[in-house]
């Protein structure tokens, strides 16, 4: 009987490489119950002290709000208007659909930073105030791509007949969107929300350009780094946003994989 000496190999690749993603991320929590202000081995004892510090922060608590309001508006604009993008797309003949793909696609592409100091630029060029709007401006930028990507998949092998049979019986174009192609598309909608709400929440660079003096989670944490006896505080904090979006992630995947299941069902049928 042959034995299979690459599976070996790949086996040892594929732990390394989850070590590699993911053995960095995991010194957080740790550190975060470590009662100790300096982050060395070894651990000097447990602690929830870090946590309570962290619940006291008035001011790490606002940026943290200001992030989850960013965040939000962003998420509800970006998947807004990438519905919108992926249906013309997938459902009409829109001329050039191609390159208008492309080039809505471009942000994905272009440095962060060049993004920021472009919009900083414009923004003081037309006399508008930095502010969390123009936070959140700059986010739906980048966030809509990732809208249209993710609609666009669930759009895709959408069965068109269902949407023609509604308009057949007499219902009105906005009718049929809402009983049959939102019910339909909703997987991919909630998927939407949950992905840009979360590239929103970790953006650091265009956040940097433009939020004037309301600070961002991202901002406020890169300013407490130089205050060595805050950095627990931070630590407990990152510790909660890190299991937090690891859930957002995995109900993410599981409503895509809902939609996906319901959709090979009808298929089916």
């Amino acid at each position: 009987m042959r034995g299979r000496p690459g599976r070996g190999g790949l086996l040892a690749y594929a732990v390394l490489y989850l070590a590699f993603l993911y053995l960095p991320v995991l010194f957080l929590p740790l550190f975060s119950f470590n009662n100790s202000v300096f982050i060395a081995f070894p651990l000097s004892g447990f602690t929830t002290q870090w946590y309570r510090d962290m619940l006291g922060d008035s001011a790490m608590l606002h940026a943290l709000g200001n992030s989850l309001e960013v965040a939000a508006v962003t998420a509800l604009l970006a998947t807004v208007l990438g519905l919108l993008a992926a249906k013309a797309l997938t459902r009409y003949r829109v001329p050039g659909g191609g390159a208008l793909l492309a080039f809505s696609s471009l942000p994905l592409f272009i440095p962060d930073i060049v993004l920021g100091i472009s919009l900083l630029i414009l923004l003081n060029l037309a006399a508008i105030p930095l502010s969390l709007l123009t936070v959140a401006a700059g986010h739906v930028l980048i966030c809509v791509p990732f809208a249209i990507t993710v609609l666009m998949s669930r759009f895709e092998g959408f069965d068109k007949s269902l949407e023609e049979a509604s308009l057949d019986l007499g219902e009105s174009g906005w009718m049929t969107f809402w009983r049959v192609t939102f019910p339909l598309a909703l997987p991919g909608i909630v998927s939407s929300l949950l992905l840009t709400f979360i590239v929103s929440f970790d953006e650091f660079l265009i956040a940097y350009f433009l939020s004037g003096n309301e600070v961002t989670l991202p901002i406020y944490i890169w300013g407490q780094l130089r205050f060595p006896d805050r950095l627990p505080a931070v630590l407990a904090l990152g510790a909660v946003i890190l299991v937090s979006t690891a859930l957002l992630v995995v109900f993410a995947e599981w409503v895509r994989g809902f939609g996906l299941k319901d959709r090979h069902r009808m298929v089916g049928a």
